[in-house]
Order: structure tokens, then C-alpha cells, then sequence
């Protein structure tokens, strides 16, 4: 038999096998209906899968604790239901599944599959056309096929009270369910963990501390606090893990201490009050100019002579007075960032709660500041390396300039609060762009400062950073022409202010109205819901959203539907009585923080705090245009 033969019916039998496997007709087959045909919001229906599955085939059992590959239902509108209910199957056959290695649940021949579904209390009487997929994995003895059969049905919505005897508790789908699809709000998660307990609270807070960690307030902390331990670490005397032990139970302790202090002294707003004052704010700029310029090698800093004596007499300790005025610092510059978790908490405070504010502080903070642990630890460790001083000198260098850079963000926000003009957009943007080139050029060797060693000549690795400094600096530079920029970058510039009129709503842009009155006024004219923005003109978190969320064109087009009105609570006219509302109102204190009012001042549906997911958000706005 020659060779070329055997590979054409090599060819042949692999093309028969897929004529085969494509021509196989599928073996399951399904009706739908529902249990009745009106419907009104607020009641459960009864969705009813009438299955038919060919004899030697079998399905998988929906319980996903019976199985790997469970059958689902799932939906496209996760707006229409509140609750979809667990798939209520039939008395199932359990075997052994070597592919799973598990006891499995298993479906044969004819059998019903139902779901009751949660109408929402607040869609309107209407027909909505709902689309499904059932999806499953069909098997015979030989091999499995997963499937996705899309079905769809009509609920006829009519008006009226919902009717007691279509009103039943159900239990919750074992995947998901649909109030999560959209969102849990995080005071229903807030109190969904303390009614869990003590080990569902901590859990809780620890998991709000790791989002917090993504949030942008945190990234400038990160330069700060790898200059000052590399700094720290040049310092024979000290130890390292001390040190940054010392750093990370300072934080945890002034987290807390000063959280709780804030909300029984200044209320639920202590926080966000301190993080927008403009007296910490210039402070925290001119100690990390200070910082900054030390770094370039113009002086040593040296504590005031008698925190010096104590720290030296406390043995091994290194300068821990100076290691908790940075735990200090760290807090003050991460408040607004964090008060999306930490504002629930506070509120609990300033209304009396003592034990669960404590814990959930200290839970919070412990993982919040758990990563600057090891931040702190490996600069110091780097720093006694031998021979370490000529690159290590240009690593503090580098990281002035970023302190400088760090240093603009918190006098921009002293300059919004207190109305200079000075530290606007494009100024600030402007230093960051010169900051930016000045690190490529120095990186070239062509900046000498009062430490560095002369450079010979420039290693493949200066080279390569500097053309990302250069190059970062020139896309920077766009900014200041009206051009796009990244949506990251963004969100620590100043806001661009624009004075805008309250009657300057016309279809094709957005104005936003700042006064919360006549908003509710130009509702109740044009019959529209109401977008509320609670914000904060020092809040990076209000502008990541901003620039992120709000520019997405799905949301730009809901946007259309509302009256927008935002509301800053930091500074500005009614800032007091915007930041009274938002705590004794909507009971939290995060920044930002969104919700929807009807014309008649009711709320539909709130979205607290930065989300990076822009479906949740779209989502939210579709609720709030159902009611």
C-alpha cells in the first residue's frame, strides 16, 4: 500500500467522523411555559421546562454540588427579576463519574424542570418579550455534547396591588442571583456580613480592603514609601523587618484610631473632611517636596533633636518616630479612596456602634496596609547591598521626581477647595509632562546632582527606561492640546470646570446641574428621573469614574434619560448640607457615590462608590429608567 494512499484515507476517515458527529440530530428537545398569562410587578412566576431526552442520552442534575458541568438557565435581562429561584428538578439517578471523579446527578427521558422567578417591584405595566438559554451537556455512553438551546417567552405585565397568593419566599439559584447580576449595593453587603457573623465581617472588611488597594489613591504611595526605606535603609544601625513591621502596625493603628476618632468628633464626613482640607492637603505636599528634594541629594533630613534622643533610646528602633509620621502620612493621603467601606463604618460610629466599627477598621487596615509591608522591607535590604550606591543613588533620584509629581496632586486639591486657579488641569499637567522628561534626561546622564557618580557611559537599561520616560512625557503632552489621554492619568489631574448653565440641556451634550433644588425643579418639568452625583473636587475616585465610566457610549446614552445633577461635598456652595444628605439620607459617607430619584424626590436604586465594571453601571441606570 503506498504511502500517499494511506494518508488519503488517513483524510477520509477523519472527514466521515465529523459527517457524523455534525449529522447527529439533538438528542434533547424541550417546551416551555409559564403558569399564567398576567403578571403584575412584584409577584412570582412560575417558569415550567418540559424535556424530552432520547433514549441511551442523559443530562446533569442543576445543583452544581452534584456535578461539574450543572444545567443552567440563564438570562440576558437581569433587570426584569429580583430573584430567580433554584431549578426545582425530579427525583434524579446518582452514579459514578470517572470524568469527574465525583457522585453525579443524573436526567433520563421525559421529565419538567421548574424556576420561579421574582417580577421587580418596579418595572412598569408593558409586554416584555424575555430571552433564555438553557444550557446543559448531553451525553450517551461514549461521548458528551454541550449545548445551548436559546428559547424566549412573553410576561404580560398589567397594573395593579401585587396578590398575596402569588407572593412566596423562594430559595436563591445555587449560581447566581439576579440582584447580583446587576449589583449588591454595599450597605446590603455590609449588612449582609454582620447578620453572617464575626468570621463573615472580618472576611468582608479584609475583601474591601484588597479592592481599596486598586483604587488610585493608593499608586503614590507607592514611590513615597519605597524612597524613604531605601533611604531608611542606608542606615547601618537599623533593621529591616522592624522597620517595616513598625510601618505596618502604624498604619493599622492610625487607620483605626483616626477613623473612629474623626466619626465620633466630626461625624460620618470626619474622614472625607480631612482628606479634603486644604490645610493637609498643602501639608502633605510640602512634606513630600521636602522628601523630594532630600532625595535629589540637597540635604539630610534629621528629626528635631529631642525625637531624635527618643528614638535612639529605644533600642533597635531606628527612627521609628519618623516611620510613623510616614503611617501618619499614608492615612491622611488614602481616606478618600477608602471611605467607600470605612463611610459605612463611620456612620455606624458617629450613631453610637463601637465593637463592629473597631473590628471592621482594624480588619480593613491589616490588609489594606499588609502589601506596604513588603514594599518597606526590600528597599532597606537593597540599600546594604555592597557596591549599591551609584544605581541606588539614581533609583531616590527617580523617585524625588515622582514625589514632585506626587506633591502636585494634593496642591491642586488645596487650590480646588480654597478657589486660587493656579493648579489647574493643564498647569499640573503641564509639570507632570516637564517631570516626566526631566527623568529620561537625567537617566541619559545629562543632569548631574549632588551624589551621583559620573557616568561613563549609559547601560542598555537607562537607555531603555529613559526612552519610556521620554516617550510617556510626550504622550502626556497631548493633554495640553485637547486631545485624549489615559483614563487612569486622568483621575489624579483636576477636574476641567466649566461654568455651565442649569437651562443648557440640549440633546447633544450633557450639563451637569450643582445644585440640588433646581435639578428636582427640572425634573418635575420634563418628567425625567434624576441622576445624582455625590462627589468631591479633591476625590480621584470621582474622576477615575468620570473619565472612565461616564465617557463609555452606552452610558452616555442612558444619560440622555436623566436630569444629571452632581453634588460636590468637599467644597463649594451647599457643601454641608450635600454631605448632611448623603449620611443622614442614603446612610454612608463613600465618595462617589450614585443614585436615581423620581421627579417626586423617591429613590429608585442607588450604586455606591468606583466600580471598574461598566455593565454593572449600565445596568444601574436601566434599573433606574424601569420604575
Amino acid at each position: 500500500m503506498s504511502k500517499h494512499f494511506r494518508n488519503y484515507r488517513f483524510y477520509i476517515t477523519i472527514l466521515i467522523f465529523f459527517k457524523i458527529v455534525l449529522s447527529i440530530e439533538n438528542p434533547l428537545q424541550f417546551n416551555h411555559n409559564l403558569d399564567r398569562l398576567e403578571q403584575r410587578p412584584g409577584e412570582v412566576v412560575s417558569l415550567f421546562l418540559d424535556i424530552k431526552i432520547d433514549e441511551g442520552w442523559h443530562i446533569y442534575a442543576t445543583n452544581p454540588e452534584e456535578s461539574l458541568r450543572p444545567t443552567e438557565i440563564e438570562y440576558f435581562d437581569t433587570t426584569i427579576f429580583d430573584q430567580r429561584g433554584i431549578i426545582e428538578e425530579p427525583i434524579k439517578t446518582f452514579k459514578y463519574d470517572k470524568n469527574f471523579d465525583m457522585e453525579v446527578g443524573l436526567h433520563y427521558g421525559n421529565f419538567i424542570l421548574k424556576q420561579d422567578l421574582l417580577l421587580s417591584k418596579k418595572i412598569k405595566p408593558n409586554r416584555y418579550n424575555v430571552d433564555g438559554t438553557l444550557s446543559y451537556l448531553v451525553c450517551d455512553s461514549s461521548k458528551c455534547i454541550p449545548k445551548w438551546d436559546d428559547f424566549s417567552f412573553e410576561l404580560n405585565v398589567e397594573e395593579g396591588e401585587t396578590r398575596t397568593k402569588y407572593v412566596k419566599n423562594i430559595i436563591l439559584d445555587h449560581n447566581i442571583s439576579v440582584k447580583s447580576d446587576n449589583m449588591l449595593t454595599d450597605d446590603e453587603s455590609f449588612n449582609n456580613a454582620l447578620e453572617g457573623g464575626f468570621l463573615s465581617f472580618i472576611l468582608f472588611a479584609m475583601g474591601m480592603g484588597f479592592l481599596a488597594l486598586l483604587t488610585p489613591c493608593v499608586f503614590p504611595m507607592i514611590p513615597i514609601t519605597v524612597s524613604f526605606f531605601t533611604k531608611h535603609g542606608e542606615d547601618n544601625d537599623t533593621n529591616p523587618v522592624y522597620a517595616a513591621l513598625t510601618y505596618t502596625i502604624g498604619i493599622i493603628i492610625i487607620f483605626t484610631s483616626l477613623g473612629l476618632l474623626l466619626a465620633f468628633t466630626l461625624g460620618a464626613t470626619g474622614a472625607n473632611q480631612i482628606a479634603s482640607s486644604p490645610i493637609i492637603n498643602l501639608f502633605i505636599a510640602g512634606l513630600f517636596i521636602y522628601f523630594a528634594f532630600s532625595l535629589f541629594g540637597q540635604y539630610e533630613i534629621r528629626l528635631p533633636s529631642a525625637m531624635q534622643q527618643f528614638s535612639l533610646k529605644q533600642e533597635n528602633q531606628g527612627g521609628i518616630v519618623g516611620i510613623l509620621f510616614m503611617a501618619l502620612t499614608f492615612t491622611l493621603t488614602s481616606f478618600t479612596c477608602t471611605v467607600q467601606f470605612v463611610g459605612l463604618l463611620l456612620v455606624a460610629a458617629s450613631q453610637g456602634e463601637t465593637f463592629w466599627p473597631i473590628v471592621g477598621m482594624l480588619a480593613f487596615s491589616f490588609t489594606f496596609a499588609l502589601p506596604f509591608f513588603f514594599l518597606a522591607l526590600f528597599p532597606q535590604y537593597l540599600s546594604k547591598i555592597p557596591k549599591s550606591g551609584g544605581w541606588l543613588n539614581s533609583v531616590k533620584v527617580i523617585m524625588g521626581f515622582l514625589e514632585l509629581a506626587a506633591a502636585m496632586k494634593f496642591l491642586s486639591n488645596a487650590d480646588l477647595v480654597l478657589g486660587w486657579g493656579i493648579f489647574t488641569y493643564h498647569s499640573v499637567l503641564a509639570v507632570w509632562v516637564v517631570i516626566t522628561m526631566l527623568m529620561g534626561v537625567y537617566l541619559l546622564g545629562k543632569i548631574q546632582l549632588p551624589h551621583d557618580s559620573k557616568l561613563d557611559y549609559v547601560g542598555v537599561p537607562r537607555l531603555v527606561l529613559s526612552i519610556v520616560f521620554l516617550t510617556f512625557g510626550l504622550y502626556m503632552s497631548r493633554g495640553l492640546y485637547g486631545e485624549s489621554i489615559h483614563g487612569l492619568i486622568d483621575s489624579y489631574l483636576p477636574p476641567k470646570i466649566e461654568n455651565k448653565s442649569v437651562d443648557t440641556i440640549h440633546s447633544d451634550e450633557f450639563a451637569w446641574i450643582e445644585n440640588y433644588e433646581q435639578g428636582m425643579k427640572k425634573a418635575r418639568e420634563l418628567n425625567k428621573p434624576v441622576f445624582v452625583d455625590f462627589t468631591g473636587y479633591t476625590c480621584t475616585n470621582c474622576r477615575w469614574m468620570e473619565t472612565n465610566v461616564f465617557e463609555e457610549p452606552p452610558v452616555k446614552e442612558l444619560f440622555k434619560e436623566f436630569v444629571l445633577v452632581r453634588l460636590y461635598t468637599d467644597a463649594g456652595e451647599n457643601h454641608r448640607e450635600y454631605q448632611k444628605m448623603e449620611v443622614e439620607r442614603f446612610n454612608t459617607a463613600a465618595l462617589p457615590f450614585y443614585v436615581i430619584l423620581t421627579p417626586d424626590d423617591k429613590e429608585i436604586t442607588r450604586f455606591p462608590g468606583m466600580d471598574t465594571d461598566v455593565s454593572k453601571f449600565v445596568n444601574f441606570l436601566k434599573e433606574g429608567l424601569l420604575h
